[in-house]
């Protein structure tokens, strides 16, 4: 075989790999949306999207909606500091869901993942001072101490590369 066609097959194969993932999501996204709101199901199949960049756009939507289930928006902004998107909109729109998430009073347990996820999203400058200003100032000491980490962890990306574009 050439190189031709093995980069040939290579691309068939990505194509391939693309239509499923893109599929899955949407079968589990279907299903997330036909359960009754605190469903256990619901953080289950978040984690079945794990490294899907298909379902990104829909983990940003589940991580900003304060009426989602908590356990859910929690698996969600795990999600989405494992696997930050590469697409710069969609990136600074996940920033700003998580940014979302860390303001809502009612919900200290996604308010303490939302803050430690926000490590690939510093790049942001209303990310970056929203993080410290929590780091700082929070009222909740796991929300400062999530903070916290988020800004050694993008640090560290920042020294090592590995943060994304």
């Amino acid at each position: 075989m050439n190189d031709t066609n093995l980069t040939t097959t290579t691309q068939a194969a990505s194509a391939t790999d693309a239509m499923e993932a893109a599929e899955a999501a949407e079968r589990l996204i279907a299903e997330f949306r036909s359960l009754p709101p605190d469903n256990d199901r619901k953080s289950e199949i978040i984690t079945e999207l794990d490294a899907n960049a298909q379902a990104l756009p829909f983990l940003v939507s589940v991580v900003a909606d304060p009426g989602e289930y908590d356990l859910a928006r929690v698996e969600s902004a795990t999600v989405l500091r494992l696997w930050p998107p590469a697409d710069p909109a969609l990136r600074q729109e996940a920033g700003r869901a998580l940014l979302s998430a860390l303001r809502d009073p009612e919900e200290d347990l996604v308010r303490q993942y939302a803050a430690m996820s926000l490590a690939p999203y510093t790049d942001d400058p209303v990310v970056a001072a929203a993080l410290d200003a929590t780091a700082r100032a929070d009222e909740d000491p796991l929300v400062q101490s999530g903070a916290r980490f988020a800004i050694k962890e993008a640090h560290r990306l920042r020294e090592t590369g590995a943060g994304g574009p």
